[in-house]
């Protein structure tokens, strides 16, 4: 199972300091130590609204690059796609919401606009050599229209397939998600789309997070997002809180016998870490309880 750590884009969006970009280079390092191959750095997004991400450029040049290391940056538009291709980034993510509110809120155009945007940036990136995936966004219910019909969800996969990204991931923005529900979603979206590769993305808003993850992988997901110290939220829901945390997720999966490759005691070390620079404790339970007592810590 390939995890995605997302805790230097989404983890840190949504905190109240700015940690400086010395730390964040750190904190993907960290990541990298613990074996992790795939790390969402930065989003490359008009600062005013994100102010944690000003620095993106900044983040991707001071990272050291290697050929089995993918260094992913979000964008929303086509602006930022530049942005992020100008400064080197080699994978990119773009996000499309079920909703048109919600939709509208994170970038300012409807679910319609965005799909037609992501085509157009996924065009660009495949000519530029670039590997493009793409995010459905809320699809386990809006925090402004209410619930989602897994067949919204169902169409916009449909509609952004067409783009042929190597990966969709279906998101829990705003954790209101339960087991069934993920598992239905996804069982869906892998009939109508055979052989797309499906992504997780889970927030723990009301403790479901590990449930749907899990829930996720015996429906086909072949990738999971997650982040140290359980660190997250968007900006644009009301008490949105953190993703999963990748420690939690790497002792779950791990025990479940399912190898994800990282590193269980220097992720809880890096959770540890990174609660001393958000200057808060993290929600990630085993930065507080650590691994089981006799177990074999290593990847898992």
């Amino acid at each position: 199972m390939e995890i995605v750590e997302v805790g230097p884009r989404d983890g840190l969006q949504n905190e109240s300091a700015r940690l400086p970009t010395p730390v964040k280079v750190e904190f993907i390092r960290r990541a990298l130590d613990a074996g992790v191959r795939r790390v969402e750095v930065a989003s490359f997004v008009n600062p005013r609204r994100v102010q944690q991400m000003a620095d993106a450029e900044a983040v991707l040049a001071a990272l050291p690059r290697s050929d089995d290391v993918s260094y992913v940056g979000l964008v929303l538009n086509r602006a930022g796609f530049d942005r992020a291709a100008a400064a080197g980034c080699r994978e990119i993510g773009m996000v499309v919401f079920t909703t048109d509110e919600f939709n509208r809120r994170n970038q300012g155009v409807t679910s319609a606009e965005s799909v037609r945007t992501w085509r157009e940036i996924a065009a660009a990136a495949q000519s530029a050599g670039i590997r493009a995936q793409v995010t459905i966004s809320a699809a386990f219910g809006c925090p402004f229209e209410g619930e989602v019909p897994v067949a919204r969800v169902v169409d916009i996969a449909q509609a952004v397939a067409e783009a042929v990204p190597f990966e969709i991931a279906i998101a829990d923005t705003i954790g209101v998600g339960v087991p069934g529900q993920v598992a239905e979603t996804f069982g869906r979206v892998a009939e109508a789309l055979p052989g797309m590769t499906l992504r997780g993305h889970f927030h723990n808003t009301r403790n479901t997070g590990l449930a749907n993850a899990y829930a996720a992988v015996t429906a086909g997901a072949r990738v999971l997002d997650a982040s140290l110290g359980g660190l997250g939220g968007c900006p644009f829901a009301p008490a949105a809180t953190g993703n999963i945390p990748s420690e939690d997720l790497v002792y779950m999966l791990g025990r479940m016998g399912i190898e994800t490759g990282i590193d269980l005691g220097r992720a809880i070390e890096t959770a540890r870490w990174v609660e001393q620079h958000v200057g808060h404790p993290v929600p990630g339970m085993l930065a507080k309880a650590g691994d089981f007592p006799g177990a074999r810590t290593g990847a898992r």
